[in-house]
Formats: C-alpha cells, sequence, structure tokens
C-alpha cells in the first residue's frame, strides 16, 4: 500500500505583498523632544510607559516598573483579546536595564552559573569575565522583545539617543545613534521594518528614515525607506 506524501506547491509569479506598514518600529531622539507625546497622538495606541516619562501626559498608557508588572500587563492584554492596535514600550533603554537581573538568573540555571549568587553575593551578570554576561543579557532581551511583539498588529520601540564618535577618513565624525548595549542594538535593529530617528525643526516634529552617515535610521517599508517627514502617524501606518 502506498502512502500518500503531501508536494510542496512552489509559486511560479510574483507573490504580492501582505502587508505595506511596518509591524515592528523603532523611534528614537533626544530627550524631552516629545517622543512620548507624539505616541500619545496615536489612536489605539497603549503606551507601556518605563520609566515615568508619561506622567505630565494624557494618553491611553499604563505603568511597568519591573519585569513582573510588565508580564502582567502582558497577560491581561492576551486575556483580553489583545484590544490594542498599537503597543509602545517607553523606552527599550530601560527593558535593556530590567533585563539585566533576569540574564542573571538565566546564567545561573546553566552549570557554570549555578554557584554565581554564592561566590558574588548581589553581583550583577555583567560582571563576568571578558564580556561574557552580555550573552545572557541579550538572551534576556530578545526573549521580552518576542513577547511583546505578540502583544499588538504593530509595536512601537522608543528608545534615547546617544552620540557616538567614528573614525571617517582620519577624523573623527559624530554619529546619532540607539542608545542599547552593542548587539542588543544590531539585535534590535534587525528585527524592526523601520528605524526613525526623531527631531525638532522649528514647532514640528519630524521623523528621518533615511540612513544616513551620521544617523542610524532606515525602512524595509517603500513608501518610508530614506524619507525625512513631519511625523504624522497616517503616513506610517497606511493599511
Amino acid at each position: 500500500m502506498k502512502m500518500k506524501t503531501n508536494i510542496m506547491e512552489l509559486p511560479k509569479t510574483k507573490v504580492k505583498a501582505s502587508r505595506k506598514s511596518p509591524k515592528n518600529m523603532i523611534i528614537y531622539g533626544p530627550p524631552k523632544i516629545g517622543k512620548t507625546t507624539v505616541l500619545s497622538q496615536l489612536d489605539d495606541c497603549l503606551i507601556i510607559d518605563l520609566e515615568d516619562g508619561s506622567d505630565m501626559i494624557d494618553a491611553l498608557k499604563v505603568k511597568a516598573n519591573s519585569l513582573k508588572e510588565l508580564h502582567a500587563i502582558g497577560s491581561a492584554i492576551i486575556k483580553e483579546g489583545r484590544p490594542y492596535k498599537y503597543i509602545a514600550i517607553d523606552t527599550i533603554s530601560k527593558l535593556e536595564e530590567m533585563c539585566e537581573g533576569y540574564a542573571k538568573q538565566i546564567y545561573m540555571k546553566t552549570p557554570m552559573g549555578k554557584n554565581f549568587e554564592t561566590k558574588n553575593p548581589g553581583a550583577s551578570v555583567l560582571s563576568l569575565p571578558n564580556g561574557g554576561g552580555y550573552l545572557y543579557l541579550r538572551m534576556a532581551y530578545k526573549e521580552w522583545i518576542d513577547k511583546l511583539n505578540k502583544l499588538a498588529d504593530h509595536v512601537i520601540l522608543v528608545g534615547h539617543l546617544k552620540d557616538k564618535m567614528l573614525e571617517k577618513k582620519g577624523k573623527e565624525v559624530a554619529v546619532k545613534d540607539l542608545d542599547l548595549t552593542g548587539k542588543i542594538k544590531q539585535i534590535t535593529c534587525a528585527n524592526a521594518d523601520a528605524v526613525g530617528y526623531i527631531y525638532r525643526e522649528g514647532e514640528e516634529t519630524m521623523v528621518s528614515f533615511d540612513s544616513l552617515d551620521d544617523i542610524t535610521a532606515g525602512s524595509r517599508c517603500a513608501h518610508l525607506k530614506g524619507q525625512t517627514m513631519p511625523l504624522e502617524w497616517s503616513k506610517i501606518f497606511i493599511d
């Protein structure tokens, strides 16, 4: 008796794009530039405030001061059937900091780390030699980002700006960059459909998706690629 096998049918023509708008997006900029304020202007967006940046703003918002509280918020969102179209995490710089304790827990479950707390009471996992603790920080952070990405159709990650110096053609050049640690920044940006740098131009809030030499920015979305424009959500989320 012959067993039937399921044969994968491969496409013969181009498959149309299933969406145009970013599912995962990063916005970042200088402090007090109005990042949280512009988020409050996006309808049906729940701001999960990790560092009390929304205290003076009327918004759809909830605070989390620990991963335990963040877990409770996520569980409530899932239980309610994911009622928000957008979720904003304000900020991912704070989320990275909050993940440090969880990274230590991950390390202590390994054969190498099972006696870490006994030998180093109260020490951070980041104190491991040769930067070894950052592996566990990346693992903890990525696990949480993956959880947060399941809470809504669109997830917006808010970050701080840091200026760093790079050498180009024998000269030091200031570069505007997302304030995250090394490979955590690479992981975060690689998973994002769009990275926008926010700044003020007169009274207007601008966002740049143009990947210039001195700015970390860019987009997979055709309508945002290379664009610098006033920040209007209706021009970012178009479907």
